[in-house]
Protein backbone atom coordinates (compact mmCIF):
# COMPACT_ATOMS: atom_id res chain seq x y z
CA UNK A 1 0.00 0.00 0.00
CA UNK A 2 1.29 3.48 -0.72
CA UNK A 3 1.83 6.03 1.31
CA UNK A 4 0.27 9.46 0.73
CA UNK A 5 -0.34 12.44 2.07
CA UNK A 6 -3.22 13.42 0.49
CA UNK A 7 -6.59 11.91 0.29
CA UNK A 8 -7.27 11.11 -3.21
CA UNK A 9 -10.31 9.07 -5.02
CA UNK A 10 -7.15 6.04 -5.35
CA UNK A 11 -6.91 6.31 -1.29
CA UNK A 12 -10.34 6.41 -0.65
CA UNK A 13 -11.00 3.19 -2.86
CA UNK A 14 -8.05 1.75 -0.43
CA UNK A 15 -9.66 3.20 2.87
CA UNK A 16 -12.96 1.44 2.07
CA UNK A 17 -10.63 -1.86 0.77
CA UNK A 18 -8.98 -2.08 4.49
CA UNK A 19 -11.98 -1.09 6.61
CA UNK A 20 -13.97 -4.07 4.66
CA UNK A 21 -10.80 -6.21 5.99
CA UNK A 22 -10.32 -5.09 9.26
CA UNK A 23 -14.12 -5.11 9.74
CA UNK A 24 -14.36 -8.57 8.92
CA UNK A 25 -11.59 -9.73 11.04
CA UNK A 26 -13.17 -7.76 13.77
CA UNK A 27 -16.76 -8.56 13.19
CA UNK A 28 -16.88 -11.52 15.91
CA UNK A 29 -15.12 -9.18 18.86
CA UNK A 30 -17.58 -6.44 18.13
CA UNK A 31 -20.82 -8.61 17.48
CA UNK A 32 -19.42 -10.00 21.43
CA UNK A 33 -19.61 -6.44 23.09
CA UNK A 34 -22.88 -4.74 21.85
CA UNK A 35 -24.70 -4.73 24.98
CA UNK A 36 -26.15 -1.27 24.01
CA UNK A 37 -29.40 -0.34 22.82
CA UNK A 38 -30.24 -3.90 22.75
CA UNK A 39 -27.91 -6.68 23.25
CA UNK A 40 -28.74 -8.51 19.64
CA UNK A 41 -25.03 -8.89 18.75
CA UNK A 42 -25.18 -7.60 15.20
CA UNK A 43 -23.44 -4.29 15.61
CA UNK A 44 -20.06 -5.76 13.94
CA UNK A 45 -22.51 -7.81 10.85
CA UNK A 46 -24.19 -4.13 10.58
CA UNK A 47 -21.15 -2.54 9.76
CA UNK A 48 -19.47 -5.08 7.77
CA UNK A 49 -22.61 -4.95 5.75
CA UNK A 50 -22.55 -1.26 5.21
CA UNK A 51 -18.87 -0.59 4.23
CA UNK A 52 -19.04 -3.76 2.23
CA UNK A 53 -21.80 -2.35 0.23
CA UNK A 54 -19.43 1.39 0.05
CA UNK A 55 -16.75 -0.82 -1.46
CA UNK A 56 -18.74 -2.85 -3.92
CA UNK A 57 -20.28 0.39 -5.56
CA UNK A 58 -16.52 1.75 -5.76
CA UNK A 59 -15.37 -1.58 -7.61
CA UNK A 60 -13.92 -1.08 -11.51
CA UNK A 61 -15.99 2.25 -11.12
CA UNK A 62 -14.42 5.34 -12.95
CA UNK A 63 -14.49 8.34 -10.12
CA UNK A 64 -12.87 11.17 -11.38
CA UNK A 65 -11.87 12.88 -7.64
CA UNK A 66 -12.04 12.08 -3.75
CA UNK A 67 -15.12 13.97 -3.68
CA UNK A 68 -16.69 11.86 -5.82
CA UNK A 69 -15.80 8.48 -4.81
CA UNK A 70 -16.31 9.44 -1.35
CA UNK A 71 -19.94 10.39 -3.24
CA UNK A 72 -20.38 7.49 -4.29
CA UNK A 73 -19.23 5.19 -1.42
CA UNK A 74 -21.85 7.18 0.62
CA UNK A 75 -24.92 6.52 -1.26
CA UNK A 76 -24.58 3.23 -1.59
CA UNK A 77 -23.52 2.57 1.87
CA UNK A 78 -26.89 4.75 3.21
CA UNK A 79 -29.17 2.49 0.77
CA UNK A 80 -27.45 -1.08 2.13
CA UNK A 81 -27.20 0.53 5.68
CA UNK A 82 -28.60 -1.99 8.47
CA UNK A 83 -28.89 -0.81 12.41
CA UNK A 84 -28.28 2.03 13.71
CA UNK A 85 -24.62 1.56 13.60
CA UNK A 86 -24.37 1.08 9.86
CA UNK A 87 -26.92 4.02 9.48
CA UNK A 88 -24.44 6.31 11.33
CA UNK A 89 -21.26 4.95 9.46
CA UNK A 90 -23.08 5.89 6.56
CA UNK A 91 -23.62 9.07 7.16
CA UNK A 92 -19.80 9.35 8.12
CA UNK A 93 -19.25 8.61 4.70
CA UNK A 94 -21.81 11.28 3.27
CA UNK A 95 -20.78 13.86 5.65
CA UNK A 96 -17.70 13.82 4.42
CA UNK A 97 -18.59 13.52 0.84
CA UNK A 98 -20.36 16.60 1.26
CA UNK A 99 -17.53 18.77 2.84
CA UNK A 100 -15.40 16.92 -0.20
CA UNK A 101 -17.88 17.59 -2.76
CA UNK A 102 -15.85 18.56 -6.56
CA UNK A 103 -12.07 18.07 -4.27
CA UNK A 104 -9.21 16.27 -6.40
CA UNK A 105 -8.12 15.33 -2.84
CA UNK A 106 -7.82 16.25 0.99
CA UNK A 107 -4.93 17.55 2.13
CA UNK A 108 -4.98 17.71 6.40
CA UNK A 109 -7.34 21.07 6.62
CA UNK A 110 -9.79 19.56 3.94
CA UNK A 111 -9.74 16.03 5.42
CA UNK A 112 -10.38 17.55 8.81
CA UNK A 113 -13.17 19.36 7.68
CA UNK A 114 -14.67 16.44 6.32
CA UNK A 115 -14.45 14.70 9.60
CA UNK A 116 -15.68 17.85 11.27
CA UNK A 117 -18.98 17.22 8.40
CA UNK A 118 -18.84 13.87 9.27
CA UNK A 119 -19.82 14.64 13.26
CA UNK A 120 -21.91 17.07 12.06
CA UNK A 121 -24.44 14.66 9.66
CA UNK A 122 -23.94 11.56 12.11
CA UNK A 123 -25.41 13.58 14.96
CA UNK A 124 -28.22 15.14 13.19
CA UNK A 125 -29.46 12.29 11.71
CA UNK A 126 -29.95 10.48 15.40
CA UNK A 127 -33.11 11.99 17.20
CA UNK A 128 -31.36 11.95 20.85
CA UNK A 129 -27.73 11.56 20.47
CA UNK A 130 -26.52 9.20 23.63
CA UNK A 131 -23.07 9.67 25.60
CA UNK A 132 -21.14 6.66 25.61
CA UNK A 133 -21.43 5.63 22.06
CA UNK A 134 -20.26 5.47 18.43
CA UNK A 135 -21.35 9.23 18.52
CA UNK A 136 -19.81 10.38 21.43
CA UNK A 137 -16.64 8.80 20.04
CA UNK A 138 -17.11 10.97 16.75
CA UNK A 139 -17.55 14.23 18.47
CA UNK A 140 -14.43 13.44 20.46
CA UNK A 141 -12.54 13.28 16.91
CA UNK A 142 -14.40 16.09 15.22
CA UNK A 143 -13.49 18.34 18.44
CA UNK A 144 -9.25 17.39 18.22
CA UNK A 145 -9.71 18.19 14.94
CA UNK A 146 -10.38 21.67 15.57
CA UNK A 147 -7.84 24.36 13.98
CA UNK A 148 -5.76 21.51 12.77
CA UNK A 149 -4.96 23.75 9.42
CA UNK A 150 -1.50 23.18 9.06
CA UNK A 151 -1.70 19.39 9.50
CA UNK A 152 -0.86 17.14 6.58
CA UNK A 153 -3.54 14.45 5.96
CA UNK A 154 -1.39 11.54 7.41
CA UNK A 155 -1.24 13.45 10.57
CA UNK A 156 -4.96 14.41 10.93
CA UNK A 157 -5.91 10.75 10.42
CA UNK A 158 -3.21 9.67 13.26
CA UNK A 159 -4.66 12.48 15.76
CA UNK A 160 -8.35 11.27 14.83
CA UNK A 161 -7.14 7.32 15.56
CA UNK A 162 -5.77 8.25 18.62
CA UNK A 163 -8.45 10.46 19.92
CA UNK A 164 -11.42 7.81 19.16
CA UNK A 165 -9.37 5.21 20.61
CA UNK A 166 -9.07 7.31 23.94
CA UNK A 167 -12.96 7.97 23.50
CA UNK A 168 -13.53 4.86 23.10
CA UNK A 169 -12.08 4.07 26.41
CA UNK A 170 -14.02 6.37 28.35
CA UNK A 171 -17.33 5.13 27.00
CA UNK A 172 -17.78 3.02 29.84
CA UNK A 173 -17.84 5.58 32.10
CA UNK A 174 -20.47 7.82 30.17
CA UNK A 175 -23.11 4.82 29.59
CA UNK A 176 -24.16 2.40 32.73
CA UNK A 177 -24.73 -0.32 30.66
CA UNK A 178 -21.47 -0.50 28.88
CA UNK A 179 -19.94 -0.79 32.84
CA UNK A 180 -22.12 -3.04 34.15
CA UNK A 181 -21.33 -5.15 30.91
CA UNK A 182 -17.13 -4.54 31.20
CA UNK A 183 -17.09 -3.50 27.68
CA UNK A 184 -16.48 -0.63 25.20
CA UNK A 185 -19.57 0.67 22.80
CA UNK A 186 -19.65 -1.73 20.11
CA UNK A 187 -20.18 0.92 17.04
CA UNK A 188 -17.65 2.97 18.83
CA UNK A 189 -15.14 0.17 18.38
CA UNK A 190 -16.23 -0.28 14.81
CA UNK A 191 -15.36 3.75 14.10
CA UNK A 192 -11.96 3.09 15.40
CA UNK A 193 -11.21 0.74 13.41
CA UNK A 194 -12.29 2.51 10.64
CA UNK A 195 -10.23 5.44 11.46
CA UNK A 196 -7.04 3.07 11.92
CA UNK A 197 -7.73 1.56 8.22
CA UNK A 198 -7.92 5.43 7.31
CA UNK A 199 -4.15 6.02 9.11
CA UNK A 200 -3.27 2.34 7.41
CA UNK A 201 -4.40 3.87 4.23
CA UNK A 202 -2.66 7.22 4.29
CA UNK A 203 0.45 5.97 6.21
CA UNK A 204 1.39 2.62 5.11
CA UNK A 205 1.26 1.19 9.00
CA UNK A 206 -1.65 -1.22 9.53
CA UNK A 207 -2.94 -0.90 13.82
CA UNK A 208 -3.04 -5.01 14.42
CA UNK A 209 -6.42 -6.03 14.54
CA UNK A 210 -6.86 -9.36 16.89
CA UNK A 211 -6.71 -12.66 15.17
CA UNK A 212 -8.76 -14.50 17.78
CA UNK A 213 -11.94 -12.63 18.73
CA UNK A 214 -14.78 -14.36 21.70
CA UNK A 215 -18.33 -13.77 20.60
CA UNK A 216 -21.89 -13.86 23.33
CA UNK A 217 -22.00 -17.69 24.12
CA UNK A 218 -26.01 -18.28 23.54
CA UNK A 219 -27.14 -21.14 25.03
CA UNK A 220 -30.74 -22.80 26.75
CA UNK A 221 -33.65 -21.41 25.22
CA UNK A 222 -34.42 -19.96 21.63
CA UNK A 223 -34.50 -16.49 22.95
CA UNK A 224 -38.18 -14.40 21.65
CA UNK A 225 -38.40 -11.25 20.23
CA UNK A 226 -38.94 -8.75 22.67
CA UNK A 227 -39.22 -5.75 19.90
CA UNK A 228 -38.44 -5.28 16.57
CA UNK A 229 -35.51 -3.35 14.57
CA UNK A 230 -37.64 -1.74 11.64
CA UNK A 231 -35.69 -0.08 8.73
CA UNK A 232 -36.38 1.18 5.28
CA UNK A 233 -35.81 4.01 2.86
CA UNK A 234 -38.42 6.45 2.61
CA UNK A 235 -39.14 8.38 -0.73
CA UNK A 236 -41.00 12.18 0.20
CA UNK A 237 -42.45 14.41 -2.57
CA UNK A 238 -41.30 17.31 -3.82
CA UNK A 239 -41.92 19.87 -1.79
CA UNK A 240 -42.08 17.76 1.45
CA UNK A 241 -46.15 16.91 1.23
CA UNK A 242 -48.34 15.97 4.04
CA UNK A 243 -46.59 18.90 5.74
CA UNK A 244 -43.34 17.08 5.82
CA UNK A 245 -40.44 19.39 6.09
CA UNK A 246 -37.30 17.28 4.12
CA UNK A 247 -34.89 20.27 4.89
CA UNK A 248 -35.30 19.81 8.29
CA UNK A 249 -35.13 16.03 8.40
CA UNK A 250 -38.92 15.21 8.41
CA UNK A 251 -39.41 16.37 11.96
CA UNK A 252 -43.32 15.34 12.41
CA UNK A 253 -42.01 12.04 11.47
CA UNK A 254 -39.11 11.74 13.83
CA UNK A 255 -41.63 12.48 17.41
CA UNK A 256 -43.52 9.89 15.51
CA UNK A 257 -41.11 7.28 15.51
CA UNK A 258 -39.75 8.23 18.51
CA UNK A 259 -43.42 7.90 20.40
CA UNK A 260 -43.16 4.16 19.10
CA UNK A 261 -39.81 3.07 20.74
CA UNK A 262 -36.18 4.29 20.59
CA UNK A 263 -33.09 4.44 18.83
CA UNK A 264 -35.03 6.41 15.78
CA UNK A 265 -32.63 7.44 12.93
CA UNK A 266 -33.68 9.42 10.21
CA UNK A 267 -30.54 10.12 7.95
CA UNK A 268 -30.61 11.32 4.41
CA UNK A 269 -29.86 9.38 1.45
CA UNK A 270 -30.11 11.10 -1.74
CA UNK A 271 -32.57 14.27 -2.95
CA UNK A 272 -36.09 13.56 -1.09
CA UNK A 273 -34.93 10.14 0.15
CA UNK A 274 -34.32 9.40 3.98
CA UNK A 275 -33.18 5.90 5.32
CA UNK A 276 -35.06 5.53 8.20
CA UNK A 277 -34.56 2.96 11.45
CA UNK A 278 -36.16 2.36 14.91
CA UNK A 279 -36.15 -0.32 17.56
CA UNK A 280 -39.99 -0.91 18.52
CA UNK A 281 -42.87 -3.25 19.65
CA UNK A 282 -45.46 -2.06 16.55
CA UNK A 283 -44.27 -2.64 13.03
CA UNK A 284 -47.31 -1.64 11.39
CA UNK A 285 -47.37 1.48 13.16
CA UNK A 286 -43.43 2.20 12.14
CA UNK A 287 -44.21 1.67 8.10
CA UNK A 288 -47.71 4.13 8.79
CA UNK A 289 -45.57 6.81 10.04
CA UNK A 290 -43.66 6.75 7.36
CA UNK A 291 -46.50 6.28 4.63
CA UNK A 292 -47.83 9.51 6.43
CA UNK A 293 -44.85 11.47 4.86
CA UNK A 294 -43.99 9.22 1.63
CA UNK A 295 -43.32 5.90 -0.18
CA UNK A 296 -41.54 3.64 2.17
CA UNK A 297 -39.41 0.70 0.21
CA UNK A 298 -37.18 -1.64 0.72
CA UNK A 299 -37.81 -2.61 4.11
CA UNK A 300 -36.26 -4.48 6.47
CA UNK A 301 -37.40 -5.73 9.63
CA UNK A 302 -35.14 -7.91 11.95
CA UNK A 303 -36.30 -9.07 15.88
CA UNK A 304 -34.64 -7.75 18.68
CA UNK A 305 -33.95 -10.91 20.99
CA UNK A 306 -34.23 -10.87 24.38
CA UNK A 307 -31.01 -12.87 25.69
CA UNK A 308 -31.69 -16.41 26.75
CA UNK A 309 -30.98 -18.02 30.41
CA UNK A 310 -27.55 -18.51 29.64
CA UNK A 311 -26.21 -15.60 28.18
CA UNK A 312 -23.36 -15.03 31.09
CA UNK A 313 -21.97 -11.59 29.59
CA UNK A 314 -24.94 -9.90 30.01
CA UNK A 315 -26.07 -9.95 33.38
CA UNK A 316 -27.98 -6.33 34.07
CA UNK A 317 -27.66 -3.78 37.29
CA UNK A 318 -30.13 -5.27 39.70
CA UNK A 319 -31.55 -1.72 40.06
CA UNK A 320 -31.23 2.08 39.34
CA UNK A 321 -32.41 5.27 40.00
CA UNK A 322 -32.98 8.15 37.28
CA UNK A 323 -33.77 11.41 37.72
CA UNK A 324 -35.86 14.11 34.91
CA UNK A 325 -35.26 17.57 35.89
CA UNK A 326 -35.67 20.91 34.30
CA UNK A 327 -32.66 23.43 34.93
CA UNK A 328 -28.62 22.51 34.13
CA UNK A 329 -27.28 23.55 37.50
CA UNK A 330 -30.12 21.04 39.21
CA UNK A 331 -29.26 18.32 36.84
CA UNK A 332 -25.47 19.09 37.78
CA UNK A 333 -26.54 18.77 41.11
CA UNK A 334 -28.30 15.14 40.96
CA UNK A 335 -26.04 13.94 38.44
CA UNK A 336 -22.70 14.61 40.41
CA UNK A 337 -24.07 12.24 42.92
CA UNK A 338 -24.21 9.64 40.37
CA UNK A 339 -27.72 9.64 39.46
CA UNK A 340 -28.67 9.35 35.28
CA UNK A 341 -30.18 12.63 34.71
CA UNK A 342 -32.43 13.85 31.88
CA UNK A 343 -32.82 17.57 31.73
CA UNK A 344 -35.96 19.05 29.78
CA UNK A 345 -36.11 22.31 28.75
CA UNK A 346 -38.30 24.77 30.89
CA UNK A 347 -41.18 24.65 29.04
CA UNK A 348 -40.79 21.77 27.54
CA UNK A 349 -42.02 17.69 28.03
CA UNK A 350 -39.53 14.94 28.06
CA UNK A 351 -40.05 12.81 24.67
CA UNK A 352 -40.92 8.95 24.87
CA UNK A 353 -37.73 8.31 23.66
CA UNK A 354 -36.13 10.55 25.36
CA UNK A 355 -37.62 8.40 28.76
CA UNK A 356 -36.99 5.31 27.28
CA UNK A 357 -33.41 5.54 26.40
CA UNK A 358 -32.94 7.21 30.39
CA UNK A 359 -34.24 3.73 31.17
CA UNK A 360 -32.73 1.70 29.09
CA UNK A 361 -29.34 3.49 29.50
CA UNK A 362 -29.11 1.94 32.92
CA UNK A 363 -28.90 -1.88 31.93
CA UNK A 364 -31.27 -2.41 35.29
CA UNK A 365 -33.63 -4.69 35.59
CA UNK A 366 -35.66 -2.57 38.19
CA UNK A 367 -35.74 1.72 37.65
CA UNK A 368 -36.94 4.33 39.97
CA UNK A 369 -37.59 7.53 38.35
CA UNK A 370 -37.77 10.67 40.53
CA UNK A 371 -39.37 13.68 37.92
CA UNK A 372 -38.80 17.06 39.30
CA UNK A 373 -42.54 18.35 38.58
CA UNK A 374 -46.18 17.36 38.03
CA UNK A 375 -45.67 17.72 34.15
CA UNK A 376 -42.34 15.47 34.50
CA UNK A 377 -44.17 12.43 36.29
CA UNK A 378 -46.90 12.66 34.16
CA UNK A 379 -44.47 12.13 31.22
CA UNK A 380 -42.44 9.32 32.91
CA UNK A 381 -45.32 7.33 34.14
CA UNK A 382 -46.70 7.09 30.45
CA UNK A 383 -44.08 5.21 29.07
CA UNK A 384 -44.09 2.73 32.12
CA UNK A 385 -46.03 0.36 30.25
CA UNK A 386 -44.15 0.64 27.08
CA UNK A 387 -43.99 -2.19 25.14
CA UNK A 388 -39.76 -1.71 24.65
CA UNK A 389 -39.81 -1.81 28.60
CA UNK A 390 -41.53 -5.00 28.90
CA UNK A 391 -38.43 -6.55 30.75
CA UNK A 392 -37.85 -4.02 33.25
CA UNK A 393 -39.96 -3.01 36.38
CA UNK A 394 -40.31 0.99 36.24
CA UNK A 395 -41.80 2.68 38.85
CA UNK A 396 -42.50 6.56 39.25
CA UNK A 397 -41.78 8.02 42.82
CA UNK A 398 -44.71 10.99 42.65
CA UNK A 399 -42.75 14.54 42.97
CA UNK A 400 -44.70 17.52 42.45
CA UNK A 401 -41.06 19.61 43.10
CA UNK A 402 -37.55 19.34 42.47
CA UNK A 403 -37.00 19.75 46.33
CA UNK A 404 -38.77 16.58 46.78
CA UNK A 405 -36.70 14.46 44.20
CA UNK A 406 -33.52 15.49 46.43
CA UNK A 407 -35.79 14.25 49.32
CA UNK A 408 -36.17 11.05 47.98
CA UNK A 409 -32.83 10.66 47.01
CA UNK A 410 -31.07 11.78 50.42
CA UNK A 411 -32.81 8.55 51.87
CA UNK A 412 -32.16 6.15 48.78
CA UNK A 413 -30.18 2.99 49.72
CA UNK A 414 -29.09 0.27 47.03
CA UNK A 415 -28.32 -2.13 50.50
CA UNK A 416 -32.43 -1.88 50.67
CA UNK A 417 -35.23 -4.48 49.21
CA UNK A 418 -36.33 -2.39 45.66
CA UNK A 419 -40.07 -2.53 46.97
CA UNK A 420 -38.75 -0.71 50.39
CA UNK A 421 -36.60 1.57 48.75
CA UNK A 422 -39.35 2.65 46.58
CA UNK A 423 -41.22 3.04 49.50
CA UNK A 424 -38.64 5.00 51.55
CA UNK A 425 -38.04 7.72 48.62
CA UNK A 426 -42.49 7.93 48.14
CA UNK A 427 -42.20 8.74 51.99
CA UNK A 428 -39.66 11.11 52.04
CA UNK A 429 -41.05 13.40 48.77
CA UNK A 430 -44.92 13.16 50.28
CA UNK A 431 -43.59 14.42 53.56
CA UNK A 432 -41.43 17.61 52.21
CA UNK A 433 -43.23 20.52 52.10
CA UNK A 434 -43.06 22.72 48.92
CA UNK A 435 -42.57 26.36 48.69
CA UNK A 436 -42.14 28.70 45.35
CA UNK A 437 -41.51 31.72 44.86
CA UNK A 438 -42.41 33.64 41.50
CA UNK A 439 -42.77 36.56 39.84
CA UNK A 440 -46.27 37.24 38.16
CA UNK A 441 -46.18 37.31 34.42
CA UNK A 442 -49.45 39.37 34.44
CA UNK A 443 -52.64 40.42 36.66
CA UNK A 444 -54.53 37.73 38.36
CA UNK A 445 -57.48 37.18 40.85
CA UNK A 446 -56.08 35.08 43.65
CA UNK A 447 -57.61 33.77 47.00
CA UNK A 448 -55.27 35.94 49.09
CA UNK A 449 -55.88 38.92 46.68
CA UNK A 450 -55.48 40.71 43.25
CA UNK A 451 -51.93 40.06 41.66
CA UNK A 452 -50.31 42.58 39.22
CA UNK A 453 -47.72 41.77 36.74
CA UNK A 454 -44.57 42.02 38.46
CA UNK A 455 -45.52 41.26 42.19
CA UNK A 456 -43.82 38.33 43.63
CA UNK A 457 -46.22 35.87 44.86
CA UNK A 458 -45.55 32.64 47.35
CA UNK A 459 -47.00 29.68 47.25
CA UNK A 460 -46.83 26.80 49.91
CA UNK A 461 -48.15 23.23 48.32
CA UNK A 462 -49.26 25.03 44.95
CA UNK A 463 -51.74 27.89 46.89
CA UNK A 464 -50.98 30.90 47.12
CA UNK A 465 -50.13 32.15 51.10
CA UNK A 466 -48.42 35.75 50.18
CA UNK A 467 -48.41 38.95 47.21
CA UNK A 468 -45.37 41.22 47.47
CA UNK A 469 -45.48 44.66 45.71
CA UNK A 470 -43.79 47.78 46.34
CA UNK A 471 -40.22 48.21 46.57
CA UNK A 472 -38.30 45.99 43.90
CA UNK A 473 -35.51 45.36 45.46
CA UNK A 474 -36.86 43.76 48.87
CA UNK A 475 -39.81 42.43 47.72
CA UNK A 476 -38.56 38.71 47.09
CA UNK A 477 -36.73 38.99 50.34
CA UNK A 478 -39.98 39.21 51.82
CA UNK A 479 -42.14 37.25 50.06
CA UNK A 480 -39.24 34.53 50.96
CA UNK A 481 -39.09 35.12 54.35
CA UNK A 482 -42.71 34.89 54.39
CA UNK A 483 -42.89 31.64 53.01
CA UNK A 484 -40.65 30.30 54.61
CA UNK A 485 -41.71 31.43 58.27
CA UNK A 486 -45.57 29.83 57.35
CA UNK A 487 -44.25 26.74 56.36
CA UNK A 488 -42.00 26.05 59.49
CA UNK A 489 -44.74 27.50 61.85
CA UNK A 490 -46.35 23.71 61.51
CA UNK A 491 -42.73 22.52 61.92
CA UNK A 492 -39.26 21.61 60.68
CA UNK A 493 -35.91 20.42 60.77
CA UNK A 494 -34.44 21.18 57.30
CA UNK A 495 -34.81 23.52 54.48
CA UNK A 496 -33.36 22.95 51.23
CA UNK A 497 -33.32 26.12 48.88
CA UNK A 498 -32.86 25.54 44.89
CA UNK A 499 -32.23 29.49 43.44
CA UNK A 500 -33.26 30.67 40.36
CA UNK A 501 -31.45 32.33 37.45
CA UNK A 502 -33.58 35.29 37.98
CA UNK A 503 -33.24 35.31 41.80
CA UNK A 504 -31.44 38.82 43.30
CA UNK A 505 -27.92 38.04 44.60
CA UNK A 506 -27.98 37.63 48.26
CA UNK A 507 -31.06 36.10 48.56
CA UNK A 508 -29.81 33.05 49.68
CA UNK A 509 -27.33 34.89 52.68
CA UNK A 510 -31.17 36.56 53.54
CA UNK A 511 -33.17 33.49 54.21
CA UNK A 512 -29.98 32.08 56.48
CA UNK A 513 -29.55 35.37 58.30
CA UNK A 514 -33.11 35.11 59.06
CA UNK A 515 -33.18 31.32 60.41
CA UNK A 516 -30.27 32.26 62.58
CA UNK A 517 -32.59 35.08 64.20
CA UNK A 518 -35.97 33.49 64.03
CA UNK A 519 -35.38 29.63 64.22
CA UNK A 520 -31.60 28.87 64.91
CA UNK A 521 -32.48 25.08 65.34
CA UNK A 522 -33.71 24.83 61.88
CA UNK A 523 -30.27 23.60 58.88
CA UNK A 524 -30.51 25.33 55.58
CA UNK A 525 -28.88 24.12 52.35
CA UNK A 526 -29.35 26.09 49.33
CA UNK A 527 -28.22 25.65 45.77
CA UNK A 528 -28.20 27.09 42.47
CA UNK A 529 -31.13 25.43 40.33
CA UNK A 530 -31.22 27.24 37.20
CA UNK A 531 -34.93 27.00 36.96
CA UNK A 532 -36.46 30.12 35.14
CA UNK A 533 -40.31 29.31 36.17
CA UNK A 534 -39.57 30.24 39.97
CA UNK A 535 -36.53 32.65 41.84
CA UNK A 536 -36.70 30.13 44.57
CA UNK A 537 -38.09 26.64 45.56
CA UNK A 538 -38.01 25.56 48.77
CA UNK A 539 -38.27 22.22 50.55
CA UNK A 540 -39.22 21.39 54.26
CA UNK A 541 -38.39 18.64 56.09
Amino acid sequence: MRPSDVLDADAVRQWVDVCVRDLRALRAEIDGINVYPVADSDTGSNLLHTITAARDALSGRDVPDAGAALTTAADAAVRAAKGNSGIILSQVLRGMASSAAGSDALDGAALAAALRSADSAATSAVARPVAGTMLSVLHAVSTALDDRDGDTASGVAVLAAKTAAEALANTPNQLAALAVAGVVDAGGRGLVAVLDALVETLTGVRTPVPARTTPHARAGEEPSPRAWEVMYLLTVPDGGGNGTDTAGGLPALRRALSALGDSVTVAEAGEREYAIHVHCADIGAALEAGLDHGRPHRVRVEPLLTPGPAEPAVAAADRAVVAVVRGEALADLVGGEGTPVLVVDADGEPTTEDLLTLVTGTAATHVTVLAGGVRLTAAAERITGHPMLEDRDVVVVPCASPVQVLAALAVHDPGRRAGADVVAMAEAAAATRRGEVVVAAEDAITWVGRVAAGDVVGFIDGEVVLIESGDAGRRVERAATGVLDRMLAVGGELVTVLVGDGAPDGVADVLAEHLRAERPDVELVCYPGGQTDAVLLMGVE
